[in-house]
């Protein structure tokens, strides 16, 4: 019961987010802390058990198969040192300063609590920059980023615990396993994205191939975590692959999976920022001597070496590497505000409050994993902290530094272009085909199937006319609503004709269904 309350829960708050001009993300993390304090409501405990193997992996695959992995290896460098450099440095220098800050918390469980805050997130990144509208290339960097930089936070993670238990971890054991955990995940999604895919390709029906596609993340992950290598990256690189090959993939499974993932990723997002807010009374629980104003000052001191290592790193990261004359030659005048962007843009999430609550509560020596609570708080208030502050104001500040607006006008003659290319290729094909007796079509066929190609041809040049001075709409648009108004008509008559009992429920299904493709043919996102 109180995990069909969550899930419900929050799909309504984010739902109700998608009317107000509050990102839905914040919403939720501020009901969730508002509600966790009701009389009533049970305590949501993030069980690390839980949200690596079992939120993570889907989260991570939509956002993957949502990503351009062309346009991620046009951004390759920025993307490493954002993936790695920069999480490594954070882990370092948060941990540093946190080792400095707070009397008595050792080094190495200090570097633990860096390791822990040092990735931004994915679910988050991807939540704001698709509602904030970022130009594409700062879109694909935080994406890239926010894909790959768990596994290096997890795994710097790793080497923190044990040395801060006792198993006497060393810097070149902690650079081994880093390696080993890096290639052996991409080793592994590697080795699954080929038969994965052909497995997709063959088989028959459209729900076995979504049966499959949602099971994929979760076997990629499992199987490159047995190896003792990085399940995320196992995960980012066979979803990178299926997306870049969806094309091979039938209509009627592309229609189908792009409906469940959207569900799925609906449902997770908004069940992960709602828990974040919920974590509230679990962390202040055990948060024992470190209460008032010593809790609140080492909170601030943390979120702030966060946001500003963030800064340190990403401008150098930037223009050092364009000292180099190939560089600038290959990306030309660069602005300040693009990185000013991307290091305000570091919002933390869920995966470092589930890597937080998997600390040990003893050491090796069964004494008490030192000061174990406190990173669990600063972890929470790091992790909140950055959404309130960074992803409330991310938007105006977007606004304020004005990015170029996109250039409508070019990418709709982009698409022109290229769909009138396509349809020269059809009817080459279809000149050919019908020139062939075994493919002929009475006349008002074969018009019909040329009509079709003309449609789809002027449709996008027609979006570049003129407007309906009553209306405010395009031709194209007006041929769109009118599509669907006749298709609704239709859909109203079949309706009536199963409710008399002159056609039965399946034969009605079958006509929906038709009319429900064709709808979908009618229908072009303007999102």
């Amino acid at each position: 019961m109180p995990l069909l309350l969550l899930v419900a829960g929050s799909a309504a708050i984010a739902a109700a987010g998608r009317r107000v001009p509050v990102p839905p993300p914040l919403l939720l993390v501020a009901v969730g802390l508002a509600v966790s304090y009701v009389p009533g409501v049970p305590d949501y405990t993030l069980d690390p058990h839980i949200v690596l193997p079992l939120l993570l992996p889907p989260l991570l695959h939509t956002a993957a198969t949502d990503s351009s992995y062309l346009d991620l290896r046009a951004q390759l460098r920025p993307v490493a040192l954002l993936s790695v450099g920069y999480v490594l440095f954070a882990t370092f220098v948060v941990g540093c300063a946190a080792y400095l800050i707070v009397p008595g918390l050792p080094l190495t469980a200090a570097l633990v609590l860096g390791a822990v805050v040092a990735p931004p997130d994915a679910v988050a990144a991807t939540a704001v920059a698709r509602r904030v509208g970022l130009p594409s290339r700062i879109t694909t960097i935080l994406q890239g980023e926010s894909l790959v930089n768990d596994a290096t936070a997890i795994t710097a993670f790793r080497v923190a615990l044990a040395a801060a238990v006792g198993e006497g971890a060393t810097w070149a054991g902690g650079i081994a396993e880093f390696l080993i955990a890096a290639i052996g995940g991409v080793g592994v999604g590697l080795v699954l994205m080929v038969p994965l895919h052909w497995l997709r390709t063959h088989l028959k029906e459209a729900l076995l191939k979504n049966t499959l596609s949602l099971l994929i993340p979760f076997a990629a992950y499992a199987v490159a975590e047995q190896v003792h290598a990085s399940g995320v990256l196992a995960v980012v690189v066979v979803a990178l692959y299926l997306g870049h090959r969806a094309w091979e993939v039938d209509f009627a499974t592309r229609l189908q999976e792009e409906a469940v993932w959207k569900m799925v990723a609906f449902v997770l997002e908004s069940a992960v920022f709602a828990l974040i807010g919920l974590q509230l009374p679990v962390v202040l629980k055990g948060l024992g001597e470190y209460e008032g104003a010593d809790a609140a000052w080492y909170a601030v001191a943390v979120f702030l070496v966060v946001a500003v290592a963030r800064f340190v790193w990403v401008y150098p990261a930037t223009f050092l590497p364009r000292l180099s004359p190939r560089v600038r030659a290959r990306e030309g005048d660069l602005s300040w505000r693009g990185p000013f962007v991307i290091s305000w843009a570091g919002m933390r999430g869920v995966v470092s409050l589930a890597i937080a609550f998997s600390i040990p509560l003893t050491v090796h020596g069964g004494e008490p994993f030192p000061e174990r609570n406190l990173i669990l708080f600063l972890t929470f208030t790091t992790v909140i902290g950055t959404l309130v502050v960074q992803g409330v104001t991310l938007p105006p500040l977007i606004r304020l530094l004005k990015f170029p607006a996109r250039d409508v006008q070019a990418e709709t003659l982009a698409e022109a272009n290229a769909q009138a290319q396509a349809s020269r290729a059809a009817e080459q094909r279809l000149d050919d085909l019908l020139a062939d007796e075994r493919d002929a079509l009475p006349a008002p066929l074969a018009d019909r199937l040329r009509t079709v190609l003309e449609r789809r041809r002027n449709a996008v040049w027609e979006r570049l006319g003129q407007v309906n001075p009553v209306t405010g709409e395009t031709v194209d648009d007006t041929y769109r609503r009118l599509s669907r108004e006749m298709i609704g008509a239709e859909r109203e008559v079949f309706v009536r004709l199963r409710d008399g009992r002159y056609i039965d429920d399946e034969m009605l299904r079958t006509l929906l269904r038709r009319l429900d493709l064709e709808e979908a043919a009618a229908y072009r996102e303007t999102a």
